[in-house]
């Protein structure tokens, strides 16, 4: 028996940082459930694919997961999510605060909800810091300020 066999991880990060986290869950075995926007992660479009939204880094930090798509800017979706949650251990999330408050997922509000939760967010710059709440594209391109000594 794998030594994560009967944890289950709710996954509603994107990118690279977060699926390669749960591609380790996984592969330790945790059942994580994937759950996609419509659009789908932006990363299924990024790099060599043999077929179109299915790109090689996609399917390679995303294996041995499952998936669902929802629109979580849609009531029903959040309930669906509610419902996930309510028999999921861990939620990870790499969305900004300001889009997690938007959509009833504070680490606050879902606490109150779900208090067995493990509750992960997986973010490009520390809340506090002086980038906090800015998508990781928005600065890349910017030198980081000197640290303080």
């Amino acid at each position: 028996m794998l030594p994560l066999a009967g944890i289950r991880v709710i996954d509603l990060s994107t990118v690279v940082m977060g699926p390669y986290a749960s591609q380790w869950l996984a592969d330790l075995g945790a059942e994580v459930i994937k759950v996609e926007p419509p659009e789908g992660d932006s990363t299924r479009r990024t790099g060599p694919a043999a077929e179109p939204g299915m790109a090689a880094i996609f399917l390679g930090v995303n294996r041995s997961k499952k998936s669902i798509v929802l629109d979580l800017k849609q009531a029903a979706a959040q309930a669906a999510l509610d419902r996930l949650l309510s028999g999921a251990d861990v939620l990870m999330h790499s969305m900004r605060p300001q889009k997690l408050a938007a959509l009833g997922l504070a680490p606050a509000d879902v606490k109150a909800r779900h208090p067995q939760l493990v509750y992960v967010s997986l973010l490009g710059f520390a809340e506090e810091g002086p980038y906090g709440g800015r998508p990781p594209t928005t600065t890349s391109s910017r030198a980081c300020p000197a640290m303080p000594r």
